[in-house]
């Protein structure tokens, strides 16, 4: 009798709190949601710009995107922040990949809950069109023969054209030191003087050179072609298979954010991402919309965070 007094005690108890759940799902949004990012200008404050009208349309509640400085203080921020799906992360792989590299107030697997990829841009392989290359084997084979006397340019340590570029010296196992620069413009200019003899930037930030003829792309660092840079090869078809390296940007709520709203909110955003006026707005930026499930974008941080968390620790990067 006993057990059977538990066992509809335990019932009740778990049918009140789905209940309390879908209800809390069905409510949910009644009162605006705030999207954190990173500076105002960028390719993810514009992303993230999009999907806060999209959701506004379909979600009938303000949604506001506030712009901190880049770094840790938005996800430290939105870490910090209560799990109830009104204040959410719109953040790069500097999330999940710069605690790596230096102390963060944040755990990036424990401390999120991923809802949806949001954009991703492919780095492209570019050269001065003066350096005789022009596939990837034959820089290679250049590099080869050269250690040591080659340079590529990057902005920022740990950005995505600094290891992108670093993961792709380790799988070609070639020595081309590194050049940092303060911005991409002046790396782009010395770049096409020939002062360095290759980069990695994104296919936002160099294509309109690569379209130019000022510089000569020779390969994309994505998996897949891409549309974003016509006619040129993956870098894992022209002679580095497995390669891959991308610029990816996610949407993430607090841990501990209720299972339903986290769906609703992926529902939501995901449909955003595919309506052909941001697809084709977001292209003409530079990046393509993703979109997806969760798990995907769980899985997609931590194949990225095995795959560069080596080259970091083996090159010695840290990020002051």
């Amino acid at each position: 009798m006993s057990h059977s007094r538990h066992g509809a005690w335990a019932l009740a108890f778990l049918t009140l709190a789905f209940g309390v759940l879908t209800a809390c799902a069905q409510e949910f949004p009644n009162k605006p949601i705030r999207i954190v990012t990173s500076g105002a200008g960028g390719g993810g404050d514009f992303a993230a710009r999009l999907i806060a009208q999209g959701l506004l349309s379909r979600m009938g509640q303000q949604v506001v995107v506030d712009n901190r400085p880049s770094g840790v203080i938005p996800g430290q921020i939105v870490s910090q922040a209560s799990p109830d799906g009104y204040t959410l992360l719109f953040a790069g792989s500097t999330l999940w990949i710069g605690p790596l590299m230096r102390a963060a107030p944040y755990d990036p697997v424990r401390d999120f809950a991923p809802v949806t990829m949001g954009i991703s841009t492919p780095n492209i392989l570019v050269v001065p069109p003066s350096l005789p290359v022009k596939t990837v084997k034959e820089f290679i084979a250049m590099a080869k023969e050269k250690p040591g006397g080659l340079n590529y340019g990057s902005v920022g340590t740990g950005a995505s054209s600094h290891l992108s570029m670093e993961l792709f010296k380790a799988m070609a196992e070639v020595n081309i030191v590194r050049v940092a620069y303060k911005s991409g413009g002046s790396a782009h200019i010395d770049l096409v003087a020939g002062q360095v003899q290759m980069m990695m930037p994104t296919a936002s930030a160099i294509s309109p050179h690569v379209r130019s003829g000022r510089l000569r792309g020779l390969a994309v660092t994505s998996a897949q072609p891409s549309a974003l840079a016509p006619g040129l090869p993956t870098i894992a078809a022209s002679g580095l298979p497995g390669f891959e390296a991308v610029s990816p940007f996610g949407l993430f709520a607090p841990a501990r954010t209720p299972a339903a709203i986290i769906r609703r909110l992926n529902e939501e955003a995901v449909a955003v991402l595919r309506t052909a006026e941001v697809r084709e707005r977001l292209f003409n930026n530079g990046v393509e919309a993703v979109g997806g499930t969760p798990a995907e974008l769980a899985a997609a941080m931590q194949s990225e965070r095995s795959r560069l968390g080596k080259v970091i620790k083996d090159a010695g990067i840290r990020e002051e």
